[in-house]
């Protein structure tokens, strides 16, 4: 792991003690490259600034969970920043797929196009896969990672990366038949 800067050092330290100067340092050092990530998803500046500030509140909550041994800081807090932008949006696809009118759904014309790992439980799945499969789905599937960026993130070559997508799509392939792989590749 890389050496960490002593400005880095000294947030990780004062947001675990709980201390507020460590947001402030935090927001003053980190605030416009996670803004900047936030509106990169959501291509929305009003649902960036929420998305900030929901990823800042997580921060303070979460940094027990921190581990400097996995990531860096900067890695840490960029996989908020991103998951929350990705929630956020998602939250409001839902509310607003939820508001069309009945006469209008096409319920009945379910295509391929429509199905989405929320509806095959897939979460619920990927849980019975052992973690070094289970690890890189997530961050190709459901983190929105393109192969290289996942060798990059998780430290793992990209060849196994391939391999190891090949192999877990293999396993989810006994549960949900040749589907799944249409699925996922319509992701990627």
């Amino acid at each position: 792991m890389a050496k960490r800067s002593l400005l880095e050092t000294q947030i990780i330290q004062l947001l675990k003690d709980k201390n507020e100067e460590g947001m402030s340092l935090l927001y003053d050092n980190y605030g416009e490259t996670l803004y900047g990530i936030a509106l990169k998803v959501t291509k929305n500046e009003e649902l960036a600034q929420d998305v900030l500030q929901e990823s800042l509140i997580k921060i303070w909550k979460k940094i027990h969970t921190y581990d400097e041994d996995k990531s860096k800081l900067f890695t840490w807090l960029f996989r908020i920043t991103r998951n929350t932008a990705i929630d956020k949006i998602r939250s409001r696809n839902l509310k607003t797929d939820q508001e069309i009118q009945m006469d209008k759904s096409n319920v009945y014309k379910v295509g391929i196009e429509s199905i989405t790992p929320e509806h095959l439980d897939l979460k619920d799945h990927l849980d019975s896969l052992e973690d070094k499969y289970k690890i890189v789905l997530e961050a190709l599937f459901f983190e929105g990672m393109t192969q290289q960026e996942a060798s990059d993130e998780l430290d793992i070559p990209l060849g196994t990366i391939k391999s190891r997508l090949k192999i877990g799509l293999r396993e989810l392939r006994k549960i949900y038949g040749p589907l799944i792989s249409v699925l996922f590749y319509a992701m990627l």
